[in-house]
Order: structure tokens, then sequence, then C-alpha cells
């Protein structure tokens, strides 16, 4: 099977790792990837904000970048979701017959946990992190593209961690793209509660299938300094014993480095008397 990564704007910009984990995640299941360098925006944030005409060039980009591919993995449902739902309307109201077309022919696009569990068939990745995790389901992941617990079904089986029920799970962190940006103060209103149903469960990480829901509930997190984590479904997936081992210690600051002459502090302080 020949798969694709999209790896979405956000994710390439703000969290390669997400990127390079999905990679791992998918080759370690056998999984040949590749990464088309002709990908950008899949046009969610212009379609979402009323500029559906301004979508046509990504969308015809899309299209093209991805031909030819088995299937489309891509760590984000937002994202998944515009494409699988939006980009046939897209090329409507472009009245392009031609790009329809090659809507239609795109190959299928997966949000990450729906491709393993429902095209590959597999639960247990083989994935290890001892951490005390809470999950939170974002909205198009649920909404719209029906994921369920398939990211559950997959963390319930990584080993060591302590998975614990969010609160009020199914509600809505308040980011919704620009939405934050527009209601500025019932989006925080939001995330306010979000962030406390959160810090109720005790975890040490805060996990969801969308960067974007993470990092608006992680910067209040971090704002409020919590010391709570937030880590896209890929990373943890990826994880595995050992990426548990504990690094090499540090040497001490006072030990110079093997090899390195170090001037005496004396020497230090004449050089920098004018």
């Amino acid at each position: 099977m020949r798969i694709a990564l999209f790896v979405t704007c956000l994710t390439d910009t703000l969290y390669p790792e997400t990127g390079r984990a999905v990679v791992r995640l998918l080759e370690r299941l056998g999984c040949a990837v590749e990464f088309p360098a002709g990908q950008t925006c899949c046009g969610q944030m212009h379609f979402n904000t009323g500029y559906q005409r301004e979508c046509v060039p990504l969308v015809r980009r899309f299209a093209e970048t991805f031909a030819g591919y088995d299937a489309v993995v891509t760590p984000s449902g937002s994202c998944a979701a515009m494409v699988r739902e939006y980009h046939g309307r897209v090329a409507e109201v472009a009245g392009d017959a031609r790009l329809s077309a090659a809507v239609r022919d795109t190959p299928a696009v997966y949000e990450l946990s729906e491709f393993i569990v429902d095209v590959l068939g597999v639960t247990d990745v083989g994935a290890c992190f001892p951490h005390r995790v809470t999950y939170h389901p974002t909205c198009h992941a649920q909404r719209m593209l029906g994921v369920g617990d398939k990211p559950l079904s997959l963390l319930r089986a990584v080993r060591g961690i302590d998975l614990v029920e969010l609160p009020a799970a199914d509600q809505c962190c308040g980011f919704g793209g620009t939405f934050a940006l527009k209601n500025h103060d019932t989006s925080v209103a939001m995330c306010a509660d979000k962030t406390r149903h959160v810090l109720g469960t005790g975890a040490e990480v805060l996990c969801a299938g969308d960067n974007s829901c993470l990092m608006h509930i992680g910067g209040v997190l971090s704002r409020l300094r919590t010391g709570v984590r937030t880590l896209h479904l890929a990373e943890i997936l990826a994880a595995t014993e050992e990426d548990q081992a504990p690094a090499a210690p540090p040497l001490p600051r006072s030990v110079p480095h093997p090899g390195k002459p170090q001037p005496s502090p004396r020497a230090t302080e004449r050089s920098s008397t004018p």
C-alpha cells in the first residue's frame, strides 16, 4: 500500500515532531510512507471564514499532489474532515467539472486512528508510555468523521499507561480556528472549563488527535503553570520502551569538557577588565 502523509500546516510549522512520530509509527506497523513535498494548506481556515472561492487553488493543489496514492493519512481530524466533506463543495462553487472529477478521484483521506484501526486492523501498536494520561476527543473527529472510541482503543493497549477518563469530554475546547480570534471571550471561557476538567483528572499528559486543540488548551495549562504536558496521540503511540530509558546525566557544570582547555577564573576576570 502506497501511503502519503498529509502533515497539515500547523503541525508542519509548530509541531514537526508529530509528523515524525506518524512516520515512525506507521513504518513500525509495516507501512511505506511518503511525504509529498508539494503539499500545502487544505483550505480549511479560508473555507470556515467564508472565503470559499479562495480555496479553489488549494483544493486543486491537494488533488494534484496526492493523486496516485492508495491512501492519505493525516494527524488531524479537522483537516481530514475538510478534505472529505468540503473539497467537493469547493469544486462545485468554482463550477469546475474537471476539478470536481479530480476531487472524486483523490485517494481516501484518513485521520490517523481510523487508518490504524479500520484499515490496518490494529489496536495494539506496541507502544509504551508509563504516565497518567487523559484524552480529549476533538470536535471534527467526533462529529464529522465519526472516529468514536478508536483513539481510546489504541491508548488502552499502550503498555504502562494510566489512562483516566476526562469529565465532559465531548465539550468543545473553544478553539475552532478563527473562532478563537473572533469570539475571544467565549473561547477563553470554554477553554477554562476544559482546563478545569483536565486538572481534575490528575493527569500528567493531555492527549488529543489535533494539535490545534492541544495548542489552545496547552496555552492555558502553560500560563497557569500547571505542569500538565500536551502530546499528540501519534507521539504517545510512537513511544516505545527504549524511549523510556533514562538519558545519560549531563556532566556537572564544574567539570571541564574533555580535551578542551579551560581558562582560569582569574584569567577570565583579567580579560574582561577594561
